[in-house]
């Protein structure tokens, strides 16, 4: 069976299956149910097989069940299979012929990716769960101040966690009915959110304690340092830390032909999460309130340089920063030096 390729094109409800014998001759096509012992059943007889499908919802539990069966599992990436996507007879039962046709050329074409382990996904889902309640938070305070606004008044500026205090004194009468039960709901989350900041700062003092290195940087709280230990999940993936910055897409898209050489926009590649936490934590570094560093310097030399996107560019480029030296604290547990001159400590040793 090592011998022997197989496509797997994943659907919410079915999957698409195409079988290559080693001379590349196919020898079944089908599909299987989503279910996870029918997926088992399936696959216990290619032991040693090659399996090739794309990253979706479901890839992650059906690429560690594949494992579990002996198969050699290859997830590629979807944004670099224009072969697939960009077909003019695109079907399901094609996607899975592709995919077993490429893994059986040349697996590298896939662009694999590794997907993070189980108890991994299980403590980012709680991250990602906050996160969303955040967004909901936000989305409601947001609705009331609007509609105060149009009734010629305006809720106080406060912050999100005492906005269903603040806010009681400030609504006009006539619309107490409609948004008394909005603030409401809005104490309910920031009571919830609270509960899980406790649960993440505990996770991090008793799970990951590998997050105190990165929480040493100003503007890296809990969160953004377990988010980030989560999603990389293992430091020695990157043979050089400044390929992290690639793989969150913090790094300019290139498109060089000839003599052109266009400037573009970053990739936005990688998980989006963990990217807006790091322009969170790089807005802070810049800020009034961050301290004196390495970081904020850098980020304040491109700052100086004007030009019509020099804030928001320089913000990105901290925020890269950031992620290569919180990979490279993590990776060697050095202990973080906001103004490191390693020069001067040559100098000094010598």
């Amino acid at each position: 069976m090592h011998s022997v390729t197989i496509g797997m094109d994943l659907g919410d409800k079915n999957h698409a299956l195409h079988v290559l014998d080693h001379d590349g001759t196919t020898c079944y096509q089908g599909s299987i149910p989503n279910k996870k012992e029918r997926v088992e059943e399936f696959f216990s007889g290619y032991p040693g097989a090659t399996v090739a499908l794309e990253a979706g919802t479901h890839s992650p539990w059906i690429s560690r069940l594949l494992e579990d069966c002996g198969c050699n599992v290859l997830v590629g990436n979807p944004r670099r299979l224009r072969a697939i996507w960009d077909n003019d007879r695109k079907n399901d039962y094609r996607d899975a012929e592709m995919l077993a046709r490429i893994a059986r050329f040349d697996p590298a074409l896939l662009y694999p990716i590794n997907h993070r382990g189980q108890q991994a996904q299980v403590d980012l889902e709680l991250l990602q769960a906050r996160d969303m309640l955040v967004k909901t938070r936000t989305s409601l305070i947001n609705h009331i101040r609007g509609s105060v606004k149009v009734f010629g008044e305006r809720v106080r500026s406060c912050s999100a966690e005492c906005f269903h205090r603040k806010a009681k004194e400030d609504l006009p009468e006539a619309l107490k009915p409609a948004l008394l039960p909005m603030l409401e709901m809005i104490e309910r989350l920031s009571t919830q959110i609270k509960s899980y900041d406790k649960t993440i700062e505990e996770l991090c003092c008793t799970a990951y304690h590998e997050t105190e290195l990165l929480m040493g940087i100003k503007g890296v709280g809990a969160l953004t340092a377990l988010a980030f230990i989560l999603v990389l999940e293992d430091p020695s993936r990157f043979n050089n830390s400044r390929q992290v910055g690639s793989f969150l897409g913090l790094t300019p898209r290139r498109d060089q032909s000839g003599e052109t050489d266009k400037q573009l926009r970053i990739t936005k590649a990688g998980n989006s999460y963990l990217r807006r936490l790091l322009v969170g934590a790089a807005q802070y570094i810049l800020g009034p309130f961050g301290e004196d560093c390495n970081l904020r310097r850098f980020g304040q030399r491109l700052c100086n340089r004007g030009g019509k996107n020099g804030k928001k560019r320089a913000v990105v480029a901290v925020a890269r920063k950031l992620a290569v030296l919180l990979h490279h604290l993590w990776r060697t547990g050095t202990i973080y030096e906001p103004l490191y001159k390693p020069s001067s400590r040559l100098a000094k040793a010598a």
